[in-house]
């Protein structure tokens, strides 16, 4: 930037007396300078104010509070030297005030402003006008302080202001930034002469708060009452769409734009495919995303997460390489693109891929790392960015710490999820509810039970959540009777009614005991139609328990629900396979195949030196194949010489020959991945183990024999819960 060069005056200019009052003029040389503030440093702004004090300029308060003008809203502002200028100013005139209280307002420290405000009630001689009060009101929604932005509200009332739009379309917004939607409503509602503001704000108001109807319904009456919605309107009601998830009223308001040749700036067109995205319609947000002229990292960002709500991951990691800059806001939005859409591996790769592009992950990144560690269990990865989060200095806050627990705890180490737990001071309901789902997937139902207890001593309100964990707790450790008592307390003692998911742990809980009749009537008991949930649980439990008429029954129930759910064709093919209705296995997978359904796979996974190694059924992938191969004969020979025999009810294919048989079972992604751990992880470390199905009852056996066997602790996590085979037993309940 060019240095300023001050103007040469040839003597002081001492501002001339006229009836006694002092004059100023207006284009003095000096003050004609500050007309550049946009583009002036501080340093160049402090010059100013030294001339300006030489030659006696600063003490005419129009003169002072055009350079406070300047301090305080220049792009190089620095408020804190704004107000030592504004202390310095004998008799500060009322735009003094109102500026220096604007720029506190929308500045870090918020609270400075509503400090500034007070002083002028007390100081000075002014009174606030229609310009204080919006800015004092809006700092008070910075700080969602109720209780003073009520007093502000009461001190309008008293004004001469009371009426003023401008002013009472900042008490709507501060309301609603409190969280006092009804009041927002009420400011709104006796607004006396409202504008497109006042409108605007009432309608973000109810989209940013999930009243997305509410929000829809008041555009309609807005423009039933004649008034013209801008860009900033139709931003707030595509928010609503997009919440809603409405595609087809999405479609509409984006016709509605085009026809009243709305101007479609940058952030409405990103407004648009943001609402896109929330509708699941990548097609039409790319449609839009390739005409726009003008594209920012918001834009970019959106049309990333687009690709990866729809799973088309390919286009997703193009949309990446192709951005011009990649923040860490882009980063998130692809590793978590990955994680929370079941690439899980992708994920920690993409974080890899951070890491070495040296950008510095933020809580949000962690976050999604940590949940796609847990999807894998990936402890040793995990372990990592909690060295990392401590190394750092990150506030372990209640996202990070949740994630903490649950990495721990699908990763199979309940130890350092507990030493997590006990580490932070403060907890919330959702830090407890992970600690007590940590517990419940390890069978540890009792311990469960009493953290619920501590819970309730620190006085700390439970949700729905935290019953579902409950529930989940006594279902895993078969205790029937807490989980009826539990179930039966939710609404009389704690006001929270049950809804499908309790219903469904609670059929859990009476299928896995073996009460399928009382499982039955529960259902049938329930105050909504049955869930897919609840079927799914009993049809579980009758496969556990060989009842074929009723399996029959819940898996009719559960199809005319999900007519697509292949793990439903399973179940009852596994259940006809049990009782040996081979005809019935054969028939449903004929019928799978005339749908095109197939049969989930099962795979086993497990992390070595931070690598993640897959197993399926039968696999010769993987580059030490030959020897996994040979080790799981190794194991056979020395099973059998235990008493080992395999169970071939298991084996729920129609094959005659035993030998036969007992060679498919052998081919069991998690024997395959047991026999991996054995060469390569070394003793006594854990051997970790992650199913995507249901583990069979033989590879439960053998799982339990080679702990003895071998001397080796084996953490098999399956679709349902953990196993923890130590010196041949398993802290699970056997049965299935």
């Amino acid at each position: 930037m060019a240095t300023i060069t001050m103007p040469v005056i040839s003597r002081a200019v001492t501002p001339s007396s006229e009836n006694g009052r002092r004059r100023l003029p207006a284009d003095h040389p000096i003050l004609s300078l500050l007309d550049e503030h946009t583009t002036l440093s501080s340093a160049e702004l402090k010059k100013i104010h030294a001339r300006m004090l030489r030659i006696g300029l600063f003490d005419h308060p129009y003169a002072a509070s055009r350079l406070l003008t300047s301090c305080s809203i220049s792009p190089s502002r620095n408020l804190q030297y704004a107000l030592l200028v504004f202390d310095q100013i004998p008799q500060p005139n009322l735009y003094s005030w109102n500026i220096l209280i604007r720029a506190y307002s929308s500045s870090s420290r918020p609270d400075l402003s509503l400090q500034l405000f007070s002083r002028m009630l007390s100081d000075s001689p002014h009174s606030p006008d229609r310009f204080t009060f919006p800015f004092v009101i809006k700092a008070a929604a910075e700080l969602q302080m109720l209780r003073e932005g009520s007093t502000l509200h009461g001190l309008v009332i008293k004004s001469p202001f009371h009426s003023d739009v401008f002013i009472l379309n900042s008490l709507v917004h501060f309301y609603a930034a409190c969280g006092c939607l009804n009041l927002s409503r009420l400011v709104f509602d006796h607004i006396p002469q409202k504008d497109v503001v006042s409108w605007n704000s009432m309608i973000t108001a109810l989209a940013r708060t999930d009243h997305y109807n509410d929000a829809l319904n008041l555009f309609q009456v807005m423009e039933q009452s004649g008034f013209m919605p801008n860009d900033v309107t139709m931003v707030s009601v595509l928010s609503a769409c997009g919440r809603k998830g409405d595609l087809e009223l999405g479609r509409w308001i984006h016709s509605y734009i085009k026809q009243n040749e709305i101007t479609q700036c940058l952030i409405l067109n990103n407004a648009i495919l943001d609402m896109y995205t929330k509708c699941g319609n990548s097609a039409d947000a790319s449609f839009l995303f390739d005409r726009m002229k003008e594209k920012d990292s918001i834009s970019w960002t959106t049309m990333l997460v687009a690709y990866a709500k729809s799973r088309e991951f390919d286009t997703a990691r193009r949309v990446f390489d192709e951005m011009p800059y990649r923040d860490i806001a882009v980063w998130n939005a692809l590793i978590s693109g990955y994680e929370q859409n079941g690439r899980p591996k992708e994920a920690l790769a993409a974080f890899n891929e951070l890491q070495d592009a040296n950008v510095e992950p933020n809580q949000l990144t962690l976050v999604a790392a940590l949940s796609a560690c847990s999807q894998l269990g990936a402890i040793e990865m995990g372990k990592c960015i909690h060295s990392y989060l401590r190394n750092n200095s990150f506030d372990l806050n209640y996202h990070l710490t949740t994630s903490l627990i649950d990495m721990y705890s699908k990763c199979g180490d309940l130890e350092n999820a507990l030493y997590v737990f006990r580490s932070v001071k403060k907890r919330d309901v959702f830090v407890w509810s992970s600690m007590i789902a940590g517990l419940a997937m390890h069978g540890r139902g009792k311990e469960a039970l009493n953290f619920f207890k501590e819970m309730q001593e620190a006085k700390v309100k439970p949700n729905h959540v935290t019953f579902t964990n409950i529930l989940s707790a006594c279902s895993h450790a078969g205790l029937v009777e807490e989980g009826r008592m539990y179930f039966s307390q939710m609404l009389p003692l704690y006001g929270i009614a049950p809804d499908i998911e309790h219903y469904g742990c609670m059929v859990d809980i009476l299928g896995r005991a073996g009460r399928l009749e009382e499982a039955m009537e529960l259902i049938k008991s329930m105050p909504v139609p049955p869930p897919a949930s609840a079927w799914g649980a009993l049809l579980g439990a009758c496969v556990v328990h060989r009842d074929v008429k009723l399996g029959e029954l819940a898996c009719q129930n559960l199809l005319k629900l999900e007519p697509r759910n292949d793990g439903a064709y399973v179940l009852l093919s596994n259940l006809y396979a049990k009782a040996g209705r081979w005809e019935d296995v054969g028939r449903l997978r004929k019928l799978m195949r005339d749908q095109g359904l197939k049969k989930e796979p099962g795979c086993s996974s497990m992390e070595v030196n931070g690598v993640i190694h897959e197993f399926l059924v039968g696999d010769a992938s993987h580059p030490l194949s030959e020897r996994i191969y040979k080790k799981l004969e190794e194991i056979t020979a020395r099973l059998k010489t235990v008493g080992y025999e395999s169970k071939r009810t298991q084996l729920l294919q129609n094959v005659e020959d035993d030998a036969a048989k007992e060679h498919a079972l052998n081919l069991h992604s998690e024997k395959l991945a047991i026999a991996f751990g054995l060469i390569s992880v070394k003793e006594p470390m854990t051997i970790r183990i992650n199913k995507n199905l249901r583990i069979c009852e033989d590879c439960h056996s053998v799982a339990k024999l080679i702990s003895n066997v071998y001397e080796r602790e084996i953490l098999i996590r399956d679709r349902y819960r953990f196993h923890h085979f130590k010196q041949g037993k398993c802290s699970c309940q056997d049965y299935w």
